[in-house]
This record gives structure tokens, sequence and C-alpha cells, in this order.
């Protein structure tokens, strides 16, 4: 029988693992810096109903036992999976990352603004998302 699957989304890792994953799989788990630095983990994925496709990962960051805490929206390009350290790594510094486009628990953004969208892809440097 012909295999339908396309693109990588069905393929098999080196480790026998799919690259396919439900979102609360995704959700708690680990973020890191390139330097190995712990920096929080996915709190949300933010999807294109359109499309399908994962525009944002969003990362809480700082706060203790969730006051305080920021949410980051990422880009889901700037997250590379480590499967060593069963996490993601984007290539931010911690000041890098304080000083990034966030949002506490009760102000969320208006995910279907564009500004809002092109303001966060310009702060990584990542590729324009079009919605």
């Amino acid at each position: 029988m012909h295999n339908q699957t396309t693109g990588t989304a069905g393929s098999a890792t080196g480790s026998g693992h799919t690259t396919i994953i439900a979102a609360d799989k995704v959700v708690g788990t680990e973020v890191y810096n390139s330097a190995g630095e712990h920096l929080g983990e996915i709190h949300d994925v933010i999807l294109d109903k359109i499309s399908g496709k994962v525009v944002y990962a969003v990362m809480s960051f700082g706060g203790f036992l969730g006051i305080g805490e920021q949410y980051h929206p990422l880009p889901w390009s700037t997250l590379k999976y480590d499967s060593e350290r069963g996490g993601y790594v984007v290539p931010l510094t911690r000041e890098r990352l304080e000083n990034a486009p966030s949002y506490r628990a009760d102000g969320e953004p208006d995910w279907s603004d564009r500004k809002y969208g092109k303001s966060v892809f310009d702060y990584y440097g990542a590729g324009p998302y079009m919605m």
C-alpha cells in the first residue's frame, strides 16, 4: 500500500520517534538557551486556524509559583527540539528574553493583530508569518 504521508511530519527521527506530537505533550516541555540555561517551559501553543500550522509557542518565564510570571510568544521557527535535553532550545540569552515582547496572565494579546505579530517576529529576526 502506498504511504500518503508527505513532508517530515510523519517521518521518523534517528531514535525511531515520529515528529508528530499532540499539543498537550508540548505544553510543559522545558526550554533552554544555546548555553544550556533553563529559561522556562512551554505554556501554550498558538495555531493558525486556517492552515493548522503552529505560529507561536508561548513560554512561561520568571515569577515564582505562578506569581509575577510572564508569557513570551516565540515564533515556532525559533525553537529546535533537542532530544538529549528532552526540551526545546532557542538562540536567546536570558537578557534578550527579558526584553522580548511578553504579557501577563491577565493581558493576553490579540493574536489576530498583524502589527503585534510582526513586532514579535521582527524582535526574534524570524521570517514573516502571513496570518
